[in-house]
């Protein structure tokens, strides 16, 4: 369940259920999602290979002008309004809607999907040991479950590091079976990651793909300082009230479960 829609603009409805047709050779930087067409061939694409840091490869790329110098640690975080999600915090930012996601069983709040001109992007935070980073294996991780569930998988070089571009199968009401694409980005922070799923238009538009990124950049988490286990959520809570948002009720908006795994939601 989804709950805790907050605007500070009226609201434009993101387009959430729209399918890509599978034939569609282009991945989802260069494409927006299509419904399939007419009487064509919704078979499956076969698996990508494993392309994971070997196609990423070579140095790391520069960061963008348009990044800010985040996501940053609350003990490093720039002075900025934000709004406060517990373990998150989020910049506000003019026609973004905020739509946090609350789990039904326990009513624990799990993510927060921030909203922009019809592309959402999902955010979750996750607790990490000092050691080591995590996105690495929880890359590979939802890799294999994608193609285990008949998508298909692969990396590249992003903004923030390697990235995970996934087509995961969906159903369509006339019990066809489309595609839709996902990009996930991790990164790795002190003691905590942040995994971000970016979903709809700005898949296909690279001016709103940076925004996106840009507002990325300038999240933070809050880790604390208890002890938690490595990949527990941090926890996360409902705004609560704001100046300049308005609260609305939002049905469910992203198509892929919470955690590092991906699991189909009914």
């Amino acid at each position: 369940m989804t709950m805790g829609l907050f605007s500070r603009k009226k609201r434009n409805r993101a387009e959430t259920g729209d399918e890509l047709d599978p034939r569609d050779e282009r991945t989802p930087e260069q494409g927006e999602e299509e419904l399939p067409g007419q009487g064509e061939d919704l078979a499956p694409q076969e698996p990508e290979e494993d392309r994971d840091e070997e196609r990423a490869g070579g140095e790391p790329s520069p960061r963008g002008e348009h990044l800010e110098d985040g996501p940053f640690d609350e003990a490093e975080a720039p002075d900025e309004e934000r709004i406060d999600l517990g373990g998150l915090q989020v910049p506000t930012i003019d026609g973004m809607e905020l739509r946090m996601e609350v789990d039904q069983r326990s009513s624990a709040v799990t993510g927060a999907n921030l909203v922009l001109g019809g592309s959402s992007l999902q955010v979750q935070a996750f607790a990490a040991p000092k050691s080591r980073g995590l996105w690495e294996d929880v890359r590979r991780s939802l890799r294999d479950s994608v193609v285990t569930q008949g998508g298909t998988a692969e990396t590249r070089s992003g903004a923030f590091g390697t990235e995970l571009i996934t087509r995961l199968p969906v159903k369509r009401a006339d019990g066809r079976t489309g595609y839709r694409p996902a990009r996930f980005i991790g990164i790795d922070g002190r003691r905590w990651f942040l995994r971000a799923i970016l979903t709809g238009k700005a898949l296909g538009d690279s001016e709103q793909s940076r925004r996106f990124e840009t507002l990325l950049s300038r999240l933070v988490v809050v880790r604390g300082t208890g002890a938690m286990a490595p990949q527990e959520l941090i926890p996360l809570h409902l705004p609560g009230e704001h100046p300049g948002l308005d609260q609305i009720r939002s049905g469910p908006l992203d198509p892929l479960a919470r955690g590092p795994e991906i699991t189909e939601v009914g």
